[in-house]
């Protein structure tokens, strides 16, 4: 078998450059490589709605958002297979046998779980006597809806952020449980991090360790390059930086993470004049002659954030323009999404047939249930 590929996002908003370069820019380069024999993008509105049971409509509308961002950044029908995941109702189904090679006390353990209760403000006691509203079950779930996700498709590799490594690693135990209890059905999968450390987890523009819709410190792919301008004048730097010739700390920085991430030595010949100040001027080569001028002192932030804001100008750009493209034509989009939901529900068919046939519960399938009634009649005769 060759090697496959699984990820997705949740459509509750549209995606961010922590996406981009967390995982979404990966993706792309994945799918030019030529490496994969298949490759499954999901929009994950099922697992949205685990905690957005209330509001469905948010979910609804920006499915249509997710797509043509994953369109826009580079995500080409031809080659990957982008679908939405409640229309392969298989998943569901294996969700459901999964759940049962999974403890409570296991679900309770997984640290990503653990954090994304605590930032969605979810009970995490019993009765609720803390006044919050408790943990949805199928939120609380998660990680065995993730692990149906993975597995329907027999994914040998999922690039994710590091912030997923738990949930990984918790469908790998479902795949040896259940491999070790039915018989071999079930592919283990491999995560895939970023290979740029600074992409691992990209923090929000209020230096906040995570970029988050909810927390709106975010800048999105759609954004105008008006809105990125404005967005990182506003961002968190250095607080003990307080005059220009102060010597300033990069270590968590979050203008020189969002650098490491994004900048090329080929940048500083394009926008080296945001260097240039009436005061002072300087000329970079690359990126640590800026971090190394920047401690020593006498470098102002603001010339920083103005070649920030040209290097992510520079990098959206391109797909702000296919973005409009693929705005003038919205059926088209959903055509890709229909069909690709066709794709992958027959994939994932086949591995529920797999399931169950290690699980020995393919009652009517040619040859079983003649068995069947052959072993019944021999008993009961």
């Amino acid at each position: 078998m060759g090697k496959i590929i699984l990820t997705g996002d949740r459509p509750t908003g549209r995606l961010h450059i922590g996406h981009y370069v967390g995982s979404l820019r990966r993706r792309v380069e994945l799918q030019n490589s030529g490496e994969f024999e298949k490759i499954f993008i999901m929009i994950a509105d099922a697992q949205a709605l685990t905690d957005n049971a209330d509001n469905p409509e948010k979910v609804r509308q920006n499915i249509i958002e997710v797509a043509l961002d994953y369109m826009s950044a580079g995500l080409d029908p031809e080659k990957s297979v982008l679908f939405i995941q409640s229309q392969v109702s298989e998943l569901t189904e294996l969700t459901f046998f999964y759940n049962n090679l999974v403890t409570v006390q296991r679900l309770q353990r997984n640290p990503t779980v653990k954090q994304e209760i605590k930032m969605r403000g979810f009970s995490e006691s019993e009765d609720g006597s803390d006044n919050k509203a408790g943990t949805p079950v199928g939120f609380f779930c998660y990680p065995i809806s993730q692990a149906a996700d993975i597995t329907a498709f027999k994914a040998t590799t999922v690039p994710v952020g590091e912030d997923q490594e738990p949930m990984i690693e918790q469908t790998r135990e479902i795949v040896r449980k259940f491999n070790s209890t039915y018989g071999p059905a079930l592919v283990e999968p491999e995560i895939l991090l970023p290979d740029n450390s600074a992409c691992l987890r990209l923090p929000g523009t209020d230096g906040k360790a995570k970029m988050s819709k909810s927390l709106g410190n975010c800048i999105y792919l759609s954004d105008s390059a008006e809105e990125v301008n404005a967005k990182v004048k506003g961002m968190y730097t250095d607080p003990l930086h307080l005059q220009v010739s102060d010597p300033g700390h990069v270590e968590g920085n979050t203008v020189f993470t969002y650098l490491d991430a994004f900048c090329r030595d080929s940048h500083f010949a394009q926008f080296g004049d945001c260097f240039h100040g009436k005061k002072v001027s300087f000329d970079f080569s690359n990126l640590d002659e800026v971090k190394a001028q920047y401690r020593a002192g006498g470098l102002g932030d603001m010339m920083i954030k103005n070649f920030l804001a040209a290097v992510l100008n520079d990098t959206l750009e391109p797909i702000r323009q296919r973005r409009a493209e693929l705005e003038k034509d919205i059926p088209y989009v959903y055509e890709v999404l229909r069909k690709g939901s066709e794709t992958a529900r027959a994939a994932a068919a086949s591995t529920l047939a797999d399931v169950k046939r290690a699980m020995r519960i393919n009652y009517f399938d040619s040859g079983v249930l003649e068995e069947l009634i052959a072993q019944q009649q021999e008993k009961y005769k």
